[in-house]
């Protein structure tokens, strides 16, 4: 059994629409061997997880897991794995439950899926499943990835791996935080691999650092760090606090000590959760002590303060209103006559709310220093048994971080004490506060009980008030995000998502045009690269998660137009949680073959997360089967279809039903885009009126604007800005580089595209057909190493069976991608010869920038040339820098003439036809004239 691939999907996947982690198991030969057929097996891994027992499995019940186990031949080994990793992952703190394991087709061979909080995390807890599956199998089934190294203690990985959980997983203030967010939807992203979280997206978000956020001014949390600014700042507003001084010897301290009068505190000057904080001081002795404790946390610095008696309390303090108070009650233990401390400290480690760090709502108990100064002063020690109902304190300070109690008093805390809160976070100037207050009784006035401010800390923990060990947990988390986002403001901005075989860029291109004629600052994703506002800011292929979170991360953006291309989704999922409008283009024969995709339905599934994923709308290409089925599968308020065919039924029972659609439909002047919705008939724009359609022959440019025009539609723009803006759209390379980039400046016209599959070709092939070309037309074919053979026999099958190539140029794309430095070449040539094209006119030249000159080369004048290019930015250069031969340079207005003929060289027979005009060739292929030409 070993595992042959790890993927970690971070966004919507093929398996749910949260963060999963596949891993491809191959079981060898225990595939043989299913659970309940191994000997011991069961009873081994029950006893190392006994939780196990509450996984319910597909019988949805506790249990369920076990039965699984147990009945028949048991369950294979993938999905025992699957139910480990969940379980470990529990262990050490993750809020998961979701798992599948399936087939994959081949024998032995499994896809085991299952939810992770942090990935790393969830990738170890795989690592430790194998460990713990391994010991628990007999010797001779240890194979593969499942050998055990020597000495393997299953509860000192868990702790490892629980470590691991402590240092990668939310913080319980950070994870509340979080979970605030999800329950008001606002959208967060985790920008960095401890606690810092954007929530909201584009120019909308704000951020925190565990609970300092982005409306905490630093002033305040430089003046909260320092206790003595605090203190006197608290002092000049009458507010209560005891007397201190700073000090940076130890001799200082006594002096200070001293001077305050006996018993004192002494502290650092800048630490938090109670570390070196040193309580009752009485003598000189114990300061001095106490002092080299304290400057040994952070700085020599240390404070010096009255004791205060009385009962820690935390006040958290949320944009000037309380909203929680905790007592804090240090780490102790209560003698019972019997245990010795020792043993009364694992009996209170052994609860089960108890565990590492802030794995779980309390923390263990730690004998450390601080306990062991304690015993000393009680002439006590760890053998010592303590008399039944003696409570011994091992810590100073009540944070539970050092194995501390929280009880919530948030309900009975004095009027005078909760004032005094908001007075001195107001001081201070925080928006998230925790007053630490130090008094005998909180449900009394300060003004008579007595009792002082000890400290005033910015990014106060959450954990006492979410998860008291006594009284009701409070929301705090919430007012913070109420704070960041009062209620009908907004924390999204709008998300387009594109998808599709064919026409991703140029819609999103369209469409972004289209929000940013409307006033938008958007931020797009291409192929070609991630652009805020228009200025392209990165350059390469960003149609995977990673750019669609840089876009949303960006402050100053307001719309975000994302092309999501098929690879990125299968690597690691979408990069957004949901979109406002997900759109499927088309689904044509593309990259079948790779990454477990090997038929049309299996692109369209992949593709359908775009629209399972949309919020307000989900917009459909109504000519494709394909697509019209992803209807039933999307959870949009909406759905609307565009089509290039009037008559098409659905769409016209959806438009009688109130939908919303696009429609191509023939007038008198032409064919127009019309725009349908709750009955309403909207003429948006005559189709030859469209740059991009090249006067309406260019039909694949016609279909992507009515996919982008009722995008636009359904998220709220103007039917004239619309219609504006796709009337000041085009196909230059600025605009969209590599689709359909036209070259007027040579004596010949000159086309330049990234089409890469059979449908791109056939649509190229389709326009070519439509244009009026006075001399012959050129093509210089190309196909990516990567696709299937019969994708790039297509391909060329479509050119030879078009009948109106004169000439073939076939190169290869610089990156071979697998193949042989020929391979795809002569794939092409034998798809062109297939189709019963010449072969006297077909050239292979491999070299790219070799191809096109060729081509350019060959190129007469009035003639037209169609590159399908790979390094589109180089073509683009070297069509545009080409310099044709003198004679070919001729003034546009020159009347075409035609070629004279030498009946010497002619093969004997025409070439062929094009457009019904027979064609004349030379022996070495080269088309001379048309004959029957008007």
């Amino acid at each position: 059994m070993k595992i042959t691939e790890r993927r970690v999907y971070r966004g919507p996947n093929l398996y749910a629409h949260f963060p999963c982690i596949r891993l491809t198991i191959d079981l060898g030969a225990l595939e043989g061997h299913p659970s309940a057929k191994i000997d011991g097996f069961n009873g081994k891994l029950v006893a190392h997880l006994p939780t196990l027992a509450e996984h319910t499995c597909s019988y949805s019940t506790a249990g369920g897991f076990i039965r699984r186990l147990h009945e028949g031949e048991g369950t294979w080994l993938g999905h025992v794995l699957e139910h480990v990793a969940i379980e470990l992952q529990q262990k050490a703190g993750a809020r998961v439950t979701f798992g599948k394991t399936r087939g994959t087709g081949t024998p032995g061979e499994y896809h085991v899926v299952y939810a992770f909080e942090e990935e790393r995390v969830g990738l170890t807890a795989a690592e430790l499943g194998m460990k713990v599956l391994a010991n628990c199998l007999p010797a001779e089934l240890r194979v593969g990835d499942l050998g055990v190294p020597d000495g393997f203690e299953f509860e000192s990985e868990l702790k490892d791996l629980i470590s691991l959980a402590q240092r990668r997983q939310f913080g319980p203030s950070t994870g509340s935080l979080v979970r605030a967010a999800e329950d008001r939807d606002i959208p967060w992203i985790r920008l960095n691999d401890q606690s810092l979280v954007q929530f909201g997206h584009g120019r909308f978000q704000k951020r925190i650092q565990a609970t300092v956020t982005s409306e905490t001014r630093h002033i305040a949390v430089e003046i909260a760090s320092d206790k003595e600014q605090t203190n006197k700042i608290l002092a000049d507003l009458g507010l209560p606090v005891p007397r201190q001084e700073l000090v940076r010897s130890a001799r200082e301290a006594v002096r200070a000590a001293e001077r305050i009068g006996y018993p004192v505190v002494v502290k650092p000057y800048n630490a938090n959760h109670g570390r070196g904080v040193c309580l009752n001081l009485m003598n000189p002795a114990e300061v001095e002590a106490a002092y080299e404790t304290a400057s040994q946390i952070t700085s020599r610095t240390c404070c010096v303060e009255k004791m205060i008696t009385g009962f820690d309390h935390r006040m958290l303090v949320v944009n000037g209103e309380l909203i929680a108070v905790s007592k804090r009650v240090p780490g102790h233990v209560v003698g019972d006559g019997k245990h010795t401390i020792k043993e009364l400290v694992d009996i209170v480690n052994s609860d089960p709310r108890r565990g590492i760090g802030h794995e779980k709502v309390l923390t263990q108990i730690e004998i450390d220093h601080q306990a062991e100064r304690l015993m000393a002063e009680a002439s006590v020690t760890l053998d010592t048994v303590l008399e039944d109902g003696r409570v011994f304190f091992l810590r100073s300070t009540g944070n539970l971080s050092t194995g501390g109690t929280a009880i919530d008093m948030t309900d009975t805390t004095h009027h005078d004490n909760r004032e005094m809160a908001k007075r001195a976070a107001l001081a201070i100037g925080l928006d998230v506060a925790g007053i630490d207050f130090l008094c005998p009784d909180i449900t009394k006035s300060y003004r008579e009980a007595g009792g002082a401010i000890c400290e005033v800390n910015a990014a106060p923990g959450f954990r006492m008030h979410v998860a008291p060990t006594e009284g009701k947990p409070r929301d705090v988390a919430g007012p913070v995000m109420d704070m960041l986002f009062p209620p009908g403001t907004p924390a999204r901005i709008p998300i387009a998502s594109i998808t599709g075989t064919n026409g991703k860029t140029t819609t999103a291109r369209m469409l972004a045009h289209i929000h940013k004629m409307a006033g938008k600052t958007v931020g797009l994703t291409t192929t070609d690269g991630v652009y805020i506002d228009g200025e392209r800011t990165v350059a390469g292929d960003m149609t995977g998660p990673t750019s669609a979170s840089m876009v949303l991360r960006d402050p100053t953006v307001d719309l975000a137009v994302l092309e999501t291309a098929r690879g990125g989704i299968l690597r690691a999922g979408l990069g957004f949680r949901d979109c406002n409008v997900g759109c499927v283009l088309n689904i044509s024969a593309d990259h079948l073959g790779l990454k477990g995709i090997d038929t049309l339905e299996q692109l369209a599934e992949v593709k359908r997360i775009v629209v399972e994923v949309a919020r307000d709308a989900a917009i459909l290409n109504a000519d494709d089967l394909l697509c019209l089925y992803m209807a039933e599968h999307s959870g949009a308020k909406r759905v609307g279809y565009f089509t290039m065919n009037a008559k098409n039924d659905l769409v016209r029972r959806h438009i009688r039903a109130g939908g919303m659609a696009a429609v191509l439909e023939e007038g008198i002047n032409g064919h127009m885009i019309t725009l349908y919705d709750q009955g309403s008939h909207v003429p948006l724009l005559w189709t030859h009126l469209i740059p991009a359609t090249i006067e309406g022959k260019a039909l694949h440019n016609v279909q992507n604007a009515l996919a982008a025009s009722l995008m636009a539609y359904a998220m709220g723009v103007k039917v004239d800005n619309i219609r504006q803006a796709l009337r000041t759209f085009d196909t230059s390379y600025f605009q969209v580089p590599g689709r359909l980039n036209v070259y007027d400046e040579l004596p010949f016209k000159v086309i330049l595209d990234y089409g890469h599959n059979p449908a791109a070709v056939r649509a190229m092939v389709d326009f070519v057909k439509r244009l009026d070309v006075a001399g012959r037309r050129l093509c210089v074919l190309a196909a990516p190493g990567d696709r299937r053979n019969e994708d790039i026999l297509e391909m060329a099958k479509i050119i030879g069976e078009s009948k109106v190539f004169a000439q073939v140029f076939i190169k290869r794309d610089d990156d071979l991608r697998g193949r042989g430095p020929t391979e795809v070449p002569d794939l092409l040539k034998k798809g062109l010869l297939d189709a019963g094209y010449h072969e006297a006119r077909i050239t292979i030249i491999p070299d790219e920038r070799e191809c096109v000159d060729a081509a350019l080369r060959a190129a007469q004048r009035d003639d037209m040339v169609l590159v399908f290019g790979d390094a589109i930015s180089r073509c683009w250069k070297q069509v545009t820098k080409f310099e044709p031969a003198m004679d070919n340079v001729k003034r546009k207005a020159d009347k075409p003439t035609v070629a004279p003929i030498d009946p010497g060289i002619f093969s004997g027979e025409p070439a062929g036809t094009i457009g019904g005009d027979a064609l004349v060739e030379d022996a070495r292929g080269v088309i001379l004239s048309r004959e029957n030409e008007d």
